[in-house]
């Protein structure tokens, strides 16, 4: 070995022991003839100092290091002078009187400051990802995904989960996202696609018989990037057999328990048992299928108030089928006026067409609404969404979908201006009961609004037959502070079932045969009820980590526009490359 130690381990017991360490200069000190370095590697930092008295020679070289240098040095461990001990450093109290040394491999000045976790444009960091990485907050980040992974792991496997590393090359059935599609050299004008999720290949493991599984899985999805979202991810992907969702939720609940109270000890747990809501309580009362519960701040609605008030927006809505929701914001009164018209900006962006407000002052209620609404009406409002004196109520009137989903937007903006969101609180919770199916009025369809597996609620089975829109599925997710960190289901085991939901998709037998041929086969030899879940590794390392974004927990993402910078991808291929796999490219005029 080139070391004997490593850079964060050595302390006062080591004192006046010969030792060797390895590793690149963090920090170089000049102080009068005497250099101080602080040498790095993956596990701490240690002071070398010099002796140009004693050891002359070394001292010599060890004045050309420059940061970044790879070096090699050999000396004795003593203890720093008095007064001067370092308590930040895991090594802080001793130093490195440096005898030999060698320079391993020399650097140019970095693009960017390795020592500190300054601001750095995005670009150049991902351009020099392999620099990045080794800046403390991204080594720890990469750390702690590593951490949770083996964690996972060895809680699954101590439960008699099976890990099974299913194909990365397999047959295109899109599931709602767009595809990575890969040219098949020896089956001319064919294509495998990269996996969106193992989903279908799971659910035949449970018709195999392993009936407990479990994969820490690659995935892939080629669709337009935003914070939460890459080109490929990592995620926990389970599926059991013989379960109902009870059994699934409880599973996932004590890992996630277990993993944030042992990973990440000073994150507040709000609720354990995480709490659970269903669906519509989420839209209705939280504008959001994934609403960030850290704060309360409830949406409340008075459409039975305003549907014979006199003013027309919200009696239109209302006559409309649509809805009038409340905000109220306790000491939204302080709100400027600037502020308020970002909300306002906001609500449009999610649907919205304006946003009425209502002010609680000390004189009484102010807002325009007041030469449309009556005293009783104000009054009512006022005491349903519980107001005083100093808070704001802002208005959403449209259809359900857009007065809720606009308001849900507003609702994290105000709390993030009344710095309600703390990051050391985990506000975990079950969305429970979401629908079977949503009608696209764009496309003019009924589409799944998990996946077409996915069965329905055992009290709403009759209405797929009657009334698809009304039916609620056995389909869960997993929120933390207003992310998605995962989703599941009990799956359709039924082949009449299966065949129906297929129809009210639009999915004829032929596509059916086509696109899931190989699942509807194996189910006909024995298929065991069965369901499961996936978490996104990335978004929930993300919270644990308090980062922006999941490109801060990944050793080397995409970029916003899903190109890597530092590789250089995606690249053109060579023409007889290109034509080997059967492809012609049709290059449009720029």
């Amino acid at each position: 070995m080139m070391r004997t130690n490593t850079c964060g381990e050595l302390s006062a017991q080591n004192i006046q022991e010969e030792v060797t360490l390895c590793g690149w200069v963090h920090r170089r000190r000049d102080h009068g003839g005497v250099i101080f370095v602080d040498l790095r590697d993956r596990y701490g930092l240690t002071q070398i100092v010099s002796d140009p008295i004693n050891f002359a020679a070394a001292h010599k070289l060890f004045d050309e290091v420059r940061p970044e240098y790879v070096i090699q040095i050999k000396g004795k461990v003593r203890a720093r002078p008095e007064g001067q001990s370092n308590p930040k450093m895991k090594t802080g109290e001793i130093e490195i009187v440096m005898e030999e040394i060698k320079i391993l491999n020399r650097s140019k000045t970095p693009p960017f400051e390795i020592d500190q976790d300054g601001e750095v444009n995005e670009e150049l960091r991902l351009k020099y990802r392999y620099l990045d990485l080794r800046r403390e907050r991204m080594k720890n980040n990469i750390i702690m995904r590593h951490k949770v992974i083996k964690m996972i792991r060895d809680i699954f496997e101590k439960q008699d989960f099976i890990e099974v590393e299913t194909p990365i090359l397999i047959k295109g059935t899109p599931e709602g996202s767009r595809e990575y599609l890969v040219p098949s050299r020896v089956h001319p004008g064919k294509f495998f696609v990269l996996p969106q999720s193992p989903q279908q290949l799971k659910q035949l493991l449970m018709v195999s018989g392993f009936d407990r599984y479990f994969q820490i899985a690659r995935c892939f999805r080629d669709e337009d990037q935003r914070g939460d979202r890459q080109p490929e991810f990592t995620q926990l992907d389970i599926e059991m057999s013989f379960v109902d969702e009870e059994d699934i939720m409880a599973l996932v609940e004590s890992m996630l328990i277990k993993v944030t109270q042992e990973l990440v000890p000073h994150k507040k747990l709000l609720f354990t048992p995480f709490k659970r809501i269903s669906w519509y309580e989420a839209m209705h009362e939280y504008g959001s299928d994934k609403p960030d519960l850290r704060f309360e701040m409830k949406i409340k609605d008075i459409s039975d108030i305003a549907e014979n008030s006199g003013f027309e927006v919200f009696k239109k809505a209302v006559k409309n089928g649509g809805v009038v929701k409340a905000l109220k914001v306790e000491g939204g009164l302080n709100f400027s006026r600037k502020e308020i018209d970002e909300f306002e900006e906001m609500a449009k962006r999610n649907g919205a067409k304006g946003l009425a407000y209502l002010q609680i002052a000390e004189d009484g209620p102010k807002s325009m609404l007041l030469k449309f609404l009556s005293e009783d009406e104000v009054k009512k409002i006022i005491e349903r969404t519980e107001a005083k004196t100093g808070d704001i109520i802002f208005f959403g009137a449209d259809s359900i979908k857009n007065a809720c989903t606009s308001l849900g937007q507003v609702r994290l903006a105000c709390a993030d201006k009344l710095n309600l969101r703390n990051v050391n609180t985990f506000a975990y919770l079950w969305v429970y009961d979401f629908p079977l199916f949503e009608f696209d009025e764009t496309a003019n369809r009924t589409e799944s609004t998990h996946h077409p597996f996915t069965t329905a609620q055992d009290q709403d089975k009759e209405l797929v037959y009657t009334e698809p829109l009304k039916v609620r599925g056995k389909h869960y997710d997993i929120v933390l502070n207003g992310y998605e960190i995962g989703g599941g289901s009990i799956r359709i085991h039924e082949p009449e079932l299966q065949s129906r939901v297929f129809d009210i998709l639009g999915i004829s037998r032929e596509d059916a045969e086509k696109r899931f041929g190989h699942l509807l086969h194996a189910f006909e030899f024995g298929a065991p009820p069965h369901g499961g879940i996936a978490l996104g590794m990335e978004r929930l390392i993300m919270l644990f980590q308090d980062e922006p974004n999941i490109r801060e927990v990944m050793a080397f993402p995409k970029d916003q526009k899903a190109k890597d910078l530092m590789m250089g991808a995606p690249t053109e291929m060579p023409a007889d490359q290109v034509a080997e796999m059967h492809i012609t490219i049709n290059k449009q005029d720029e």
